[in-house]
């Protein structure tokens, strides 16, 4: 009788381990896919800007300090991605966004600028990005939520490290985004762009591939 009840015993433990594990599995698998999401949408962004200032600067010549802020905060955002951390990845696209609205409030005291299609098409473009990344944000931020809730929660909570399970980090936006997450601005007064460092042409963007789990 006695070895019966450990038998029994030792299948409830190991069946718990299984749907643990597997469990775990699932949720980082649908966090790291959420997480591609926003990479897509990023390095989208990325390659839209170097089009954006080439568009630009013909019409916006004494412009240059805000023109430079733009690429230099792209060059930032592409290596910022390289790490894989969203902390990192976060301060540096919020710069960007912070950049590109510098530019656009900018180009409305550009009439001819803004009846060139080209530049519209880019300006719709990177506003609808700028949704996507918002959308995907609140999505991967759902998943790390869920995920690190399991991590820490028992008794899942004993056994997560020992099987290899860290906690994500959240892909945050700053205060500024939060209230005005579009990058198409009417005319409004620009506080001046963000200083990223030394001027250079934007490097090639690439996949920064899933986050780092901290």
């Amino acid at each position: 009788m006695g070895t019966w009840i450990v038998v029994v015993v030792v299948i409830l433990v190991v069946g718990w381990l299984v749907l643990t594990y597997n469990g775990l599995v699932t949720a980082r698998n649908r966090t790291q896919e959420a997480w591609s999401e926003i990479d897509v949408e990023l390095k989208r962004r990325h390659d839209l800007i170097p089009n954006l200032v080439n568009t630009v600067q013909g019409y916006m010549g004494h412009e240059r300090g805000t023109l430079e802020a733009v690429t230099n905060a792209r060059a930032a955002a592409v290596s910022a991605g390289a790490s894989g951390d969203p902390a990192k990845i976060g301060q540096a696209e919020n710069m960007l966004s912070q950049s590109l609205r510098s530019l656009f409030a900018v180009s409305e005291n550009y009439p001819d600028l803004k009846a060139i299609a080209a530049f519209t098409n880019l300006q719709e473009t990177l506003t609808a990005t700028e949704d996507k990344i918002e959308f995907s944000r609140r999505f991967y931020n759902g998943n790390v939520r869920d995920y690190n809730i399991k991590l820490q929660t028992l008794p899942t909570s004993f056994i997560a490290g020992v099987l290899g399970f860290k906690p994500f980090g959240f892909f945050q936006a700053d205060e500024a985004d939060r209230a005005v997450p579009q990058v198409n601005f009417g005319p409004t007064a620009a506080s001046g762009p963000p200083t990223l460092g030394s001027s250079g042409p934007p490097p090639d963007s690439g996949s920064s591939g899933p986050p780092t789990q901290s």
